[in-house]
């Protein structure tokens, strides 16, 4: 299923959205989804993500699960959220509540 909805248009038209995310905010995977029109897709969005260095640079470090939590496959992500002053809680997770993007489409 996921290569029928895998094409450029939506690669970057997600790769944009993450583009946006401000400097010390991040989004959610399902956020990026809803955004970009693929609202129950955010896995979708998470597969995209791991592969954007194909496409150019982008803060993909600003994506993080709902919860708050880091990619498990991105060591970086941290230090690079920390950078921007990106807060994290005791449990090692983002602060949503200070720091979550505020977005709204269209």
């Amino acid at each position: 299923m996921k290569r029928r909805l895998l094409n450029e248009d939506l690669i970057y038209a997600i790769l944009e959205t993450v583009g946006e995310i401000p400097c010390g905010k991040v989004a959610t995977y399902g956020q990026i989804a809803r955004l970009t029109g693929r609202e129950h897709h955010a896995r979708l969005v998470g597969l995209i993500l791991s592969r954007a260095e194909r496409y150019g640079e982008y803060p993909c470090h600003r994506v993080v699960n709902h919860a708050g939590r880091l990619a498990p496959h991105f060591p970086g992500q941290r230090h690079l959220l920390l950078e921007e002053g990106v807060p994290f809680r005791a449990n090692g997770c983002v602060d949503m509540r200070r720091c979550q993007w505020d977005c709204h489409p269209g």
